[in-house]
């Protein structure tokens, strides 16, 4: 029985280091993809926005007395546009870039690869041809 525990925890461990190399590669291999990619920009649709949550929970045991729970949480922010073409494309954006982007925005999208660098925003019209420059009337 003891001879089996020691081999038990080198194979989870193998399998960890394993997990977070193979993680560390393709985050590597997506980001020279990204640099050998031409920058582009092009004219874009907002279509969607959506927000990925992620939450983490931890309960920490002081002098078998105390319990101590501690949560925390991730949000990740993607939006998605539509090209000229009809086809879409999904960013992971960050959170103030979220927040200044609308639904139906039309405009220049800028990326490299899956990388966004950023949204130019047209300027539209109000009503009876009056441009929007800044602030309502």
């Amino acid at each position: 029985m003891f001879q089996i525990v020691p081999i038990f925890i080198g194979i989870i461990f193998v399998i960890v280091i394993g997990s977070i190399l193979i993680s560390v590669f393709k985050g590597i291999g997506q980001w020279q993809k990204n640099e050998q990619s031409p920058r582009l920009s092009v004219p874009a649709v907002v279509t969607s926005k959506r927000i990925d949550v992620t939450k983490r929970s931890n309960m920490h045991h002081h002098n078998d007395t105390h319990h101590h729970h501690s949560s925390s949480t991730h949000t990740k922010y993607f939006v998605t546009f539509e090209f000229e073409s009809g086809d879409r494309s999904e960013f992971h954006v960050a959170g103030k870039e979220y927040g200044l982007l609308s639904e139906d925005d039309n405009g220049i999208l800028s990326f490299q690869g899956t990388r966004y660098l950023g949204f130019v925003r047209n300027t539209g019209s109000i009503s009876g041809g009056e441009e929007c420059q800044g602030d309502y009337k």
